[in-house]
């Protein structure tokens, strides 16, 4: 479903609807961007949400977003301050930031679950985790040296049984003894649509793969210099989240439409589902603590699961990689639905 058609850049201008909060008053707005790591879609909503009803205005931001896609490197133009903020994939790559030395710095987590699943054939029969170690599985080359080596050290899996994933679900469609990686928000939707069925769905965050996802990065010298701004940012893209996947998301869709127009009504309405469903962006600690929530147990025990795996080695100083200080303060809990 990550297919980039056309990639533009959004700007916020004019006036904008009022947000559920106000902490700045009038003022000249903050410039700043944030680039995403793929084209728009409702995995980055929080984000535009944020955009369209006015949160980032009311904390006094003018915000950019920056879609990123296939032949786009967002990551590489926030280390060179071409961009102030960007949407790191995981705490993988918080770890390989400290292991070459590159200054940024996560600072908050907007999905509490990474959205890793792998899909198989309701034939199949898959209850567990385990149940996929005898089918062929049809795996990336980025999840063969990061999950997968996960599933090889905690569950026993097979090298030998994995195909390369080329984002095409057609090799998985036609093998019954087979499963496929994606993401919970959007695989099993192209699945059903190809294929005519629902598939059985494994997230491998609720088997004990514990990253965090989606986290905002930003530079070292950012964070230290500008942490008004850093909080503030953090601030108003939790409220985002809660805005998009709680409210009325309609304004930030149409946004994400405007920047992807492969991007589908239908398709949006499905990962917001599934996002709710399965806790990705509202569960554990930001029950308490809010969405963005980090912790250094949750750090620790993932960084131990990696050097376990042989992902990351173990002398590694991965807290240096991201700070709890913007975060952990209940910005936003009151707009969780109380039922």
């Amino acid at each position: 479903m990550r297919i980039a058609n056309v990639l533009r850049t959004l700007t916020v201008f004019g006036a904008l609807a009022a947000a559920s909060s106000a902490p700045v008053a009038a003022q000249t707005l903050d410039k700043v961007s944030f680039g995403t790591n793929w084209v728009a879609q409702a995995e980055h909503g929080g984000f535009f949400q944020a955009v369209a009803d006015g949160t980032y205005k009311k904390y006094g931001l003018d915000v950019t977003i920056v879609s990123g896609g296939p032949n786009i490197n967002n990551r590489i133009l926030m280390i060179s301050a071409k961009i102030d903020f960007f949407m790191s994939a995981n705490s993988l790559q918080t770890f390989d930031a400290v292991a070459n030395n590159i200054p940024t710095v996560a600072v908050a987590s907007m999905f509490q679950k990474d959205p890793q699943v792998l899909l198989a054939h309701p034939e199949a029969n898959v209850k567990k985790l385990e149940d996929l170690r005898p089918l062929t599985l049809f795996v990336s080359k980025e999840g063969i040296v990061s999950y997968f080596q996960w599933l090889k050290s905690e569950y026993g899996f097979d090298e030998s049984k994995v195909k390369p994933y080329t984002f095409n679900p057609q090799p998985f469609l036609a093998d019954k003894k087979s499963a496929m990686q994606g993401y919970v928000s959007s695989e099993p939707f192209s699945v059903e649509k190809a294929g005519g069925f629902k598939p059985t769905i494994v997230l491998i965050a609720d088997n004990g793969f514990n990253s965090y996802s989606t986290l905002i990065e930003t530079r070292k010298e950012l964070a230290e210099s500008k942490p008004d701004l850093v909080q503030r940012f953090v601030d108003a893209s939790a409220i985002g989240w809660y805005n998009y996947i709680y409210g009325d998301n309609s304004a930030a869709n149409a946004l994400i439409k405007k920047m992807n127009p492969e991007m589908t009504d239908e398709l949006l309405a499905f990962s917001v589902g599934k996002m709710k469903e399965y806790g990705i962006v509202d569960s554990g600690d930001t029950l308490k603590d809010g969405i963005g929530a980090m912790s250094d147990a949750r750090m620790a025990s993932f960084f131990d699961k990696m050097v376990k795996a042989g992902v990351v080695k173990g002398d590694l100083d991965y807290r240096k990689g991201y700070s709890l200080r913007f975060v952990n303060k209940g910005v936003g809990v009151n707009l969780r639905p109380k039922n």
